[in-house]
């Protein structure tokens, strides 16, 4: 297998992380035990991501404890746990510290999750959120849509970074909405980098409308699950993997590697 070191990712702008949850999907609608999601992250982190992220939801759909626990334990790069602001996942997070909480809304009729996080409506709970998982050594990250509110909300609950909703990019009908739902993201970019915030950014991400997000030049990091999974059906986990990341570096503007969050383990795999 290729290593990441084989990688050049002075070339790339954005880092990528790839999300495993619909690998789980597959294990959980059988009730069997593959594909496992741990596999998976490990190809995908053998061919070059940047980061695993995982969603341990409160009805457990997809992802379960024991796969976070043994991510926890080998991933070599990055984990980035997306959860809610519950008291339960909290305190599950408390106890595993991956690398970064994201933190998202969660309806259990829900397809996936659904529009940006309300921080803005609940900015008391969400700053003892933050400040507790920030106090035991994670980086917090919003999951927002992009708008100034929320933005600026989740500058003041003092959380690292924001995640940029991208649902209504990626769904929109038609070229003139696309541009709308574009111009947006860009000026939401704008702000949470004025604010003081890392900007990344996800949903709905795949591999015909992920370059003009991995252009704009305050975007960080993409975290894109559905589709390269999708992919991996026809060319497996490493050859979709690679394919993402290719088309990250084809369009970076510029040779740049933007700077990891202070808890990042800085480890590289080797084949």
């Amino acid at each position: 297998m290729e290593g990441m070191s084989s990688l050049d990712d002075s070339r790339y702008l954005c880092r990528l992380g790839v999300n495993v949850d619909h690998v789980a999907t597959l294990r959980q609608n059988r009730g069997t035990l593959y594909p496992d999601p741990v596999a998976a992250a490990m190809s995908a982190e053998g061919a070059g991501a940047h980061q695993i992220t995982v969603h341990l939801r409160e009805d457990r759909r997809h992802i379960q404890e024991r796969d976070v626990e043994i991510l926890h334990k080998i991933v070599q790069t990055r984990l980035n746990l997306e959860m809610a602001a519950t008291e339960e996942m909290v305190r599950r997070a408390i106890r595993l510290r991956p690398d970064q909480a994201t933190l998202v809304p969660e309806r259990r009729q829900e397809l996936t999750t659904e529009g940006g996080l309300d921080v803005s409506g609940q900015k008391s709970r969400m700053s003892r959120v933050v400040r507790r998982l920030t106090r035991a050594g994670i980086s917090v990250s919003m999951f927002v849509e992009p708008d100034r509110r929320q933005i600026e909300s989740s500058a003041d609950v003092g959380a690292y970074s924001v995640e940029l909703h991208t649902g209504r990019y990626a769904n929109a009908r038609g070229r003139r909405q696309a541009i709308r739902e574009f111009d947006r993201l860009g000026v939401a970019a704008r702000d949470a980098r004025s604010a003081g915030l890392r900007v990344y950014a996800g949903h709905g991400l795949h591999y015909q409308n992920t370059r003009p997000v991995a252009e704009l030049p305050e975007i960080e990091e993409l975290n894109i699950g559905h589709s390269i999974v999708s992919r991996a059906i026809f060319v497996g986990i490493e050859s979709a993997v690679r394919e993402m990341l290719e088309l990250l570096r084809r369009h970076a503007p510029a040779p740049a590697e933007a700077p990891f969050p202070p808890t990042y383990k800085g480890g590289t795999i080797h084949s």
